[in-house]
């Protein structure tokens, strides 16, 4: 047997152990890849976070000028009434909200995944379309639809010498920023359902018809369990959304400022101290509770739901 001929098996292997040209390793395309990412999420949120956390720490005053207090702000926003009853006003906000619109995005995506609505595409997307729809065009022209005297439920009530309800008052209003939440984001959660019931195997409902299950008992007994999942994350989802409600307030604030004030919630009570207030140092301190008050809250829903599917 030549040399040739003996060497010939191990020769792929040496080729295959060869380095690579410009000595380059193969794990090394990764960090060059991520670094983009890496630096845009330091220039564009640690730092301005790390800028907010340093601003928290200090005291703009009058006489004396700007001043190290440390954690006096923080101390302060934990005492402050208006601080307190924006977040629970906003907890009260995600109570009526967000069942309603889980609710309705889940009688959504079983209906669709169950095949038997007619138009079933039409209807996804008129579902799914106000979430397009921006959050500041959606509260406008909800703001349009509720005024009492111009909107359109005001001029039919009067036609029909009816008395329409102020949907503006002080008693509805947050039934009404819980409407128009609700139309945004309903169709986002219904898509978001909607694909997890499209991941369950068909065998399940076949094997479950051929033991006499009807479309009721398949959604129970299979549908629901299989979209705990997907409910927790929509749920984690709203629970940050609500406590970050700004956009709506904000705007509806302009046709009633009377029941609508700077502290209705705590994401514009934040942003009246900053930017109408000129207290830059106190509304730090405020959004960062208000950021540490969200992470807990996730922190333990995420906590609860693990534990519970650990039990089961």
């Amino acid at each position: 047997m030549s040399a040739t001929t003996a060497a010939g098996p191990e020769a792929p292997a040496r080729a295959r152990r060869r380095p690579r040209p410009g000595g380059s390793r193969p794990g090394a395309a990764g960090p060059v890849f991520v670094a983009p990412f890496l630096i845009l999420f330091l220039l564009l949120f640690l730092t301005p976070l790390g800028y907010a956390a340093y601003l928290s720490l200090f005291q703009h005053r009058l006489i004396g000028g700007t001043s190290f207090v440390g954690l006096h702000n923080y101390l302060t926003a934990l005492s402050d009434p208006q601080l307190r009853h924006g977040v629970l006003r906003v907890a009260l906000f995600f109570c009526i909200q967000v069942p309603v619109m889980l609710i309705l995005a889940l009688l959504f995506a079983l209906a669709l995944d169950s095949g038997l609505m007619r138009l079933a595409r039409v209807v996804r997307l008129g579902v799914f379309l106000p979430y397009a729809v921006p959050s500041v065009v959606a509260t406008l022209m909800w703001g349009y639809l509720y005024g009492p005297s111009f909107g359109p439920i005001a001029q039919i009530a009067k036609h029909f010498h009816a008395a329409a309800p102020n949907f503006l008052d002080s008693d509805w209003m947050l039934a009404s920023l819980s409407n128009i939440v609700t139309w945004e984001f309903t169709g986002y959660n219904m898509i978001i359902l909607y694909a997890a019931l499209q991941t369950i195997p068909r065998d399940l409902y076949e094997a479950a018809a051929v033991d006499g299950a009807g479309a009721w008992r398949i959604a129970r007994a299979i549908k629901l369990p299989a979209l705990k999942p997907a409910l927790t994350l929509t749920l984690l989802f709203s629970v940050i959304g609500s406590f970050q409600l700004f956009n709506e307030p904000y705007l509806l604030q302009q046709l009633a400022p009377n029941v609508i004030d700077s502290a209705y919630t705590a994401n514009l009570y934040a942003y009246t101290l900053s930017f109408t207030g000129q207290q830059v140092n106190y509304a730090a301190a405020v959004s960062f509770l208000l950021g540490l008050l969200i992470v807990v809250i996730s922190y333990v829903f995420l906590f609860l739901a693990s534990r519970r599917r650990v039990a089961r």
